[in-house]
């Protein structure tokens, strides 16, 4: 698992804005302007949380005659969902097997 890829995937849906947009989507496919009515920040406030969402690949967009549709990649949100579980569940080779035990005694 690359921790850092993690760890830069959790600071994006950190954000209280941007996971709110990612919930609403999980609804399904949203234009910017249903976003725009239900949040109370500017056109280039969503702009950037759509951009950033975008970029690391949790959103995908398709403009549509004047609007621009955005959808939840659900294959991204499952992967970043799966990695957060094998930590829970400990489903890879577990880091702790390469740290010496036994040190302190």
């Amino acid at each position: 698992m690359d921790y850092q890829v993690l760890a830069n995937a959790l600071k994006i849906v950190a954000d209280s804005n941007r996971l709110e947009i990612l919930d609403i989507l999980s609804c399904g496919e949203r234009c910017g302007c249903d976003l725009l009515e239900h949040f109370s920040f500017s056109q280039p406030t969503l702009s950037h949380h759509m951009k950033v969402l975008k970029a690391h690949q949790l959103v995908t967009c398709q403009k549509v005659g004047t609007k621009m549709m955005y959808r939840l990649n659900d294959n991204k949100m499952q992967e970043l969902i799966n990695q957060l579980q094998m930590i829970h569940r400990n489903s890879q080779p577990c880091v702790c097997d390469a740290l010496p035990k036994g040190v302190c005694e």
